[in-house]
């Protein structure tokens, strides 16, 4: 049964908890505090929980070759131009963290080496969330529960069987897992909405979905399954240069698919079988015995 709550900063993750909203900034800033800030404020103004950046040290995730792999962008004309212009150092992290203190809304990141760990830890988040590309990375894995933070571990282009090798490695305490589907954005055929039914039987750990589909209807669907996390990219412009922005939710779609949310959860009640009050005078009207 998954009757474990998570708690996040303040506020409980988990079974007949309202399901939290994690607004992905991700690499969606391309490189520009001030638009890191608009996206904040986005996820603010629609009702998100928190927003989540991705924290990297560029020479230790990728190859020299990677690096020198040529590869056009505003940055420049190699790979590693282009990952290293995606990156915020201790200047910016240090405004965000700043700016999502007096918009009063959580922050973390996915980090994907152990000196990105340290690096945001210095910052003191109330979480961690591993992506799905580290979910076989057991050393990463471990030095993340160093620090004794919830985690959330995104399951995308994994087996179960390695899924649950995860789970071993991090031990269920203080574990939320997000069912996922690791293309940009993702078939509808195979995000396989299911799985989170499947993974909430497995797992003693509060279960939700992290979406990179295009629309709102099935995010929708993963919390009327009973996702208690929601993670969906947001963007201000699905048409801006950069490699997310087609899987990612604009301002106006990101604030209807917070409120319909909202909505559902409302609507889908305890799950006891009642005569409410309302109903007795139209009972007593219609019912011959």
């Amino acid at each position: 049964m998954n009757n474990k709550n998570i708690k996040i900063g303040n506020t409980l993750v988990g079974q007949a908890q309202q399901c939290y909203m994690v607004a992905e900034i991700g690499i969606n800033h391309n490189g520009s505090l001030d638009t890191a800030k608009k996206l904040i404020d986005v996820a603010v103004d629609s009702g998100c929980d928190a927003v989540k950046f991705q924290k990297r040290t560029i020479e230790i995730v990728y190859s020299k070759e990677e690096l020198s792999r040529p590869r056009e962008s505003p940055f420049g004309v190699t790979n590693g131009d282009l990952k290293k212009g995606l990156e915020f150092d201790l200047e910016e992290y240090s405004a965000i963290n700043k700016y999502c203190k007096e918009k009063e809304i959580t922050w973390f990141a996915s980090c994907w080496d152990e000196a990105s760990v340290d690096f945001i830890e210095q910052f003191d988040p109330p979480c961690y969330k591993i992506a799905s590309a580290s979910l076989t990375d057991d050393n990463l894995l471990k030095h993340h529960r160093k620090y004794g933070k919830p985690i959330i571990l995104s399951t995308g282009m994994s087996s179960m069987q390695e899924i649950e090798h995860a789970v071993a490695v991090l031990g269920t305490d203080d574990l939320i897992i997000l069912h996922s589907t690791s293309t940009y954005p993702s078939d509808l055929e195979e995000l396989n909405l299911r799985v989170i039914t499947t993974l909430k039987k497995k797992f003693p750990s509060p279960i939700g979905y992290s979406g990179h589909e295009v629309g709102l209807h099935t995010s929708l669907a993963a919390v009327v399954l009973g996702g208690c996390m929601l993670e969906r990219h947001i963007t201000l412009d699905r048409s801006l240069w950069g490699s997310d922005h087609s899987a990612s939710v604009e301002p106006h779609g990101l604030q209807k698919l917070v409120r319909d949310i909202r909505v559902c959860e409302r609507a889908l009640g305890n799950g006891v079988k009642q005569v409410y009050d309302s109903e007795i005078p139209i009972r007593q009207k219609l019912r011959r015995i």
